[in-house]
């Protein structure tokens, strides 16, 4: 009787559609996934979808093709929608992303968990002051929340006020983003000082 597990390719797509597979929380979906690569791959690019891997990290995600949904594309739609950030979130996960960095350069810990309290510290001092700190930690509450919901950030069950950032962030946060976000930044500072 053969007892090898065999590979299933529906739970790893159903997976993927639902959003980024972590091989810590999806284990076996995580194994199936890297054995069936060339099927699921083909499966995505069929509706514009760009299969994203990084093993290293160990998570794995799906990409808009760049050309789809474009304007005068009319062949395929787009799948993703996409979101913008707003200022305050792009500062906030360009800051995590930092911290990620310093992690990585430190050696040792590969988690990255943070408190509230740091989180709305490192991110307060980039906003303009107010008279109503409760409003301001309500809104950096907000931005967290957002980056929780999109799966940057995710809290810890059991303690209160914890975040682990989850690593995919550098899926996001390259250099080009960077850039991007520093043109940005500047178009900002000279709006302001008009």
């Amino acid at each position: 009787m053969n007892t090898e597990h065999q590979p299933e390719l529906g739970p790893v797509l159903i997976r993927l559609l639902k959003g980024v597979l972590y091989q810590e929380r999806y284990p076996s979906q995580w194994q199936d996934l890297v054995r069936l690569q060339g099927p699921v791959r083909d499966y995505f690019k069929l509706i514009g979808l760009t299969l994203v891997i990084d093993e290293a990290e160990q998570y794995a995600f799906l990409r808009q093709d760049s050309e789809a949904g474009e304007a005068g594309d009319e062949s395929l739609p787009r799948l993703v929608q996409r979101r913008p950030l707003g200022y305050p979130v792009s500062l906030l996960l360009v800051l995590l992303r930092k911290k990620l960095i310093e992690l990585d350069a430190g050696g040792g810990e590969t988690r990255l968990i943070l408190s509230r309290a740091q989180i709305v510290d490192m991110l307060r001092v980039f906003l303009p002051e107010s008279s109503n700190e409760a409003k301001i930690i309500d809104q950096i509450d907000r931005y967290i929340n957002k980056l929780a919901d999109y799966g940057f950030l995710r809290r810890l069950k059991g303690s209160s006020g914890q975040f682990e950032v989850h690593r995919i962030i550098k899926a996001l946060v390259d250099s080009d983003w960077l850039s991007d976000f520093a043109a940005r930044l500047t178009e900002y500072q000279e709006h302001a000082s008009r």
